[in-house]
C-alpha cells in the first residue's frame, strides 16, 4: 500500500467491490455470504496480504479467537505432546493458543494462571495436568468463560477428556499374562498423579479379571529413568532373594529405560528373564535394547477431542467425550517366561 500502510478492510472492499460489512462477515465466518462473493473476497485478501486485525475484531465480535492452555511438567513427553496436539487443533479451527506453563502443579499456581488467561481475553480456557493439587483446584474454579480439563477426570459441571489410562493398562497386564506369564509386576508412577493411579488400577483389575496373583509393586518412580533404575535394583535384589519376577508392567517408557540398565548391569536379559512393557510410546522406544513393547497414547487425538469440547462448551452444548483409547504396541522386550518359549 501506499506509503508502507498494511491493507486494511476498506482496500479489500475495494478490491472486492463489496461493502466493508460484506468483508467483515466472510472474515468472521458468517453464514450469509454468498459462495461466489465469499471466493472474491477471499481472493482480494490473498492478492492484498490482508491480515485481520485480532484486537479489533474482538471488539467487533466479542471474541478474541485465541484459547488459554494452562499445564504443568511439560518436560515429560506426553503433557508436552498433549500441548502439541493442542495447538494443532486449535490452529485448524481458526484459533491461537495462548500458553502458560506452571512451575508447581499446586491449587494457588492453577488458580492464578487461569485468572490471568481470562484477564487477557481468552475465550476459553483448557488446563492440562493430572496432579492432585492442581486437578482440586480446577474442580473448584468457577470463571467466566468455558474452563474444561485434558488428561484428568472430569465432573458434571466440568467435563474433560482423556486418554483412557485404565484399559491401556490392562492391554500391557493382558498381552503378558497370554505371554504364560503366571503374574505380573507393576513399577507405578507418582501417588499423586491421577494417570499413575488409573494405571495401577488398571493392572490390579486385570490380574483381579484373570485370578492371578496380586505381588507387592516396585518402588513407586517419579517418571524419571533414574527412578526407574532405582526399581530395577529394588527388583534383581528380590529376584536374589527367591521371589519370582518374570513380567513388569512399567507406568512409562522412560522409567522402563532406568530399569532395562539396571537388569542389564545385574546379568539379567529382555525379556528371557523379564519381560518389560512401559507406556506411552516414546519415540526412542523401538532404539531401545531391546525395543520396548508399550502402550502408544493418541496425544494427536487427544488434542482434537480437547478443542472440540472446548468449542462444544462455547457453543453452549455440554458435550462429554468418551475416552481416547490407546493401542499396544509388540516389540522385542516382552516374550514367554523362561522354559516356557516355543
Amino acid at each position: 500500500m501506499a506509503g508502507g500502510r498494511a491493507p486494511g478492510l476498506a482496500d479489500v472492499a475495494t478490491r472486492a467491490g463489496v461493502s466493508y460489512q460484506t468483508v467483515s462477515r466472510v472474515i468472521n465466518g458468517h453464514p450469509s455470504v454468498a459462495p461466489l462473493t465469499r471466493e472474491r473476497v477471499q481472493r482480494a485478501i490473498a492478492e492484498l496480504g490482508y491480515r485481520p486485525n485480532r484486537a479489533a475484531r474482538a471488539l467487533v465480535t466479542g471474541s478474541s479467537r485465541t484459547l488459554g492452555l494452562v499445564t504443568v511438567n511439560i518436560a515429560q513427553y506426553g503433557p508436552a505432546q498433549t500441548m502439541i496436539g493442542l495447538e494443532k487443533a486449535a490452529r485448524a479451527a481458526g484459533y491461537a493458543l495462548s500458553v502458560t506453563i506452571l512451575d508447581e502443579a499446586t491449587a494457588e499456581a492453577m488458580r492464578t494462571a487461569v485468572d490471568d488467561l481470562v484477564a487477557h481475553g481468552v475465550d476459553a480456557v483448557v488446563a492440562l495436568s493430572t496432579y492432585d493439587d492442581a486437578a482440586d483446584a480446577l474442580s473448584r474454579l468457577a470463571p467466566p468463560v468455558p474452563l474444561v480439563a485434558v488428561q484428568v477426570g472430569g465432573a458434571d459441571d466440568r467435563p474433560a477428556v482423556a486418554i483412557d489410562q485404565e484399559a491401556g493398562a490392562r492391554m500391557a497386564v493382558r498381552h503378558l499374562l497370554d505371554l504364560g506369564h503366571r503374574t505380573v509386576h507393576h513399577l507405578p508412577g507418582p501417588a499423586d498423579s491421577q494417570e499413575a493411579r488409573g494405571r495401577t488400577d488398571g493392572w490390579l483389575a486385570e490380574l483381579g479379571d484373570a485370578g492371578a496373583p496380586v505381588p507387592d509393586a516396585l518402588p513407586r518412580g517419579d517418571w524419571t529413568p533414574a527412578s526407574g533404575y532405582a526399581a530395577g535394583e529394588a527388583l534383581v535384589a528380590r529376584r536374589r532373594a527367591g521371589e519370582e519376577i518374570t513380567a513388569v508392567f512399567s507406568a512409562n517408557d522412560q522409567m522402563s529405560l532406568g530399569l532395562l540398565a539396571a537388569l542389564h548391569e545385574a546379568g539379567l536379559s529382555v525379556p528371557g528373564d523379564v519381560s518389560l512393557i512401559g507406556f506411552d510410546d516414546l519415540p526412542e522406544a523401538p532404539y531401545f535394547v531391546p525395543p520396548l513393547t508399550t502402550i502408544r497414547q493418541d496425544f494427536a487425538e487427544l488434542g482434537r477431542r480437547g478443542v472440540d469440547l472446548l468449542l462444544g462448551r462455547l457453543r453452549g452444548e455440554d458435550p462429554h467425550p468418551e475416552p481416547v483409547p490407546p493401542t499396544l504396541v509388540v516389540r522385542a522386550s516382552a516374550g514367554p517366561p523362561v522354559g516356557m518359549a516355543g
